[in-house]
C-alpha cells in the first residue's frame, strides 16, 4: 500500500463515519429549535405583557433539520415518479 492510498482510505473512512453519525442524529432528533423564536413558539413584548405567535415555526418552536428536509424531498420525488408510471 502506498502512503497516498492509505491516506485516501483513512479520509474515506472518516467521511463515512461522520456521514453515518449525522444520519443517526437526524433519525433520533429530526427537529431543531426555531432560530426566530428560540424554540418558544411565541414572542413576548419587552414592555407590556403582549404575546405574539411565531410565524416561522407556526408556534411549535421546532424547525426541521437539513437532513430531514433532504429526506422529505427525496421521498416526495420518489412518490411522484412512482405515480407517473
Amino acid at each position: 500500500m502506498t502512503p497516498s492510498s492509505s491516506a485516501s482510505l483513512l479520509l474515506f473512512a472518516a467521511l463515512l463515519i461522520v456521514t453515518l453519525g449525522y444520519i443517526a442524529s437526524c433519525v433520533l432528533w429530526p427537529f431543531k429549535a426555531c432560530r426566530t423564536c428560540h424554540g418558544e413558539g411565541k414572542f413576548r413584548s419587552p414592555f407590556i405583557r403582549a404575546v405574539r405567535l411565531c410565524g416561522a415555526c407556526k408556534s411549535t418552536g421546532l424547525r426541521p433539520r437539513a437532513g430531514l428536509k433532504a429526506w422529505n424531498a427525496y421521498r416526495r420525488l420518489h412518490r411522484k415518479n412512482r405515480r407517473n408510471r
